[in-house]
C-alpha cells in the first residue's frame, strides 16, 4: 500500500491535455489502495496552479502539453514546491524527452502503458527517495551510463573493503538480477543474498539499487559491452 507518514494515502494529482487519458487515469487510481486523487489539469500551466492549492504529494505529469509542458511545469513545481514529487507519464522514451524531464527534477518516469501496480510502486519509491523508473527506462539511463564510463584495463580491486563475494553481488545487481537470480547464479540461499548485500550497503554507503547500480558503474565494477547494453 502507498502510505506517507502518518498512514495516510498518496495524494496524487494527474496532469493530461487529453481528456480521455486523464480521466481514465483519474478512475484508475480511484480503485487502488493507498491512493487518493486529490485533483487533475490539462496543461502545466494549470498544474503548477492546482499544486500550490492543493499541495499533492506526487504530480503524474504528462510530457507533451499546449501552454506549458510537462518539464517547464516539472522544473517549476520542483522549485517552487519541493515537497511535491513528480512522475512523467508519457507515450515517449526518447532521450529529447527523458533527459530533460530527469534534469528537471521528475524523479519517476513510466511510460503510458504502465498498469495500475507500475504507477503505484513509482509513487512509493519516490515518496521513499528512490527513483520511480520503468524498466526500459533504467536500460536507456545504464545505456547512457555504459557511454560514459571508462573501461578499466584489468579486473578492479574490491573497494571500500568489500569482500571478493560482496562485489561480485554488487557486480550481478548491476547487471539488473534480483535477489533470486543472485542466489541461483551463485548457488546460495536468498538469505545469503540479502547479508551480503546488507553488509555492502552498510560499507559503501549505498542506499537501493540505483545507487548501487551508479556505485559499480563508477568504481570500474562493470565493463560495459561494446555497443552498450541491451
Amino acid at each position: 500500500m502507498t502510505e506517507v507518514a502518518g498512514g495516510r494515502p498518496a495524494r496524487v494529482m494527474v496532469v493530461d491535455d487529453q481528456t480521455v487519458v486523464r480521466e481514465g487515469i483519474v478512475m484508475l487510481l480511484g480503485l487502488l489502495p493507498g491512493v487518493e486523487v486529490v485533483g487533475s489539469a490539462g496543461d502545466g500551466e494549470e498544474a503548477v496552479r492546482l499544486v500550490a492549492e492543493l499541495a499533492p504529494d506526487v504530480v503524474l505529469m504528462d510530457l507533451r502539453m499546449p501552454r506549458c509542458d510537462g518539464v517547464e511545469a516539472t522544473r517549476r513545481i520542483r522549485a517552487e514546491h519541493p515537497g511535491t514529487q513528480v512522475v512523467v507519464l508519457t507515450t515517449y522514451v526518447d532521450d529529447e524527452s527523458l533527459f530533460p524531464a530527469l534534469h528537471a527534477g521528475a524523479r519517476g518516469y513510466l511510460t503510458k502503458d504502465a498498469g495500475g501496480d507500475e504507477i503505484v510502486r513509482a509513487v512509493h519509491s519516490v515518496l521513499s527517495g528512490e527513483a520511480g523508473l520503468a524498466p526500459s527506462i533504467q536500460r536507456r539511463l545504464l545505456e547512457r551510463l555504459s557511454e560514459s564510463a571508462p573501461r578499466p584495463s584489468g579486473p578492479p580491486e574490491p573497494p571500500d573493503g568489500l569482500t571478493a563475494r560482496e562485489t561480485e553481488v554488487l557486480v550481478l545487481i548491476a547487471e539488473g538480477l534480483d535477489n533470486q537470480q543472485i542466489a541461483k547464479r551463485l548457488h546460495v540461499s536468498t538469505a545469503t543474498v540479502k547479508t551480503h548485500i546488507n553488509n555492502l550497503f552498510a560499507k559503501t554507503g549505498i542506499k537501493g539499487r540505483a545507487q548501487a547500480v551508479r556505485y559499480a558503474y563508477g568504481k570500474g565494477l562493470v565493463r560495459p559491452p561494446e555497443g552498450g547494453i541491451t
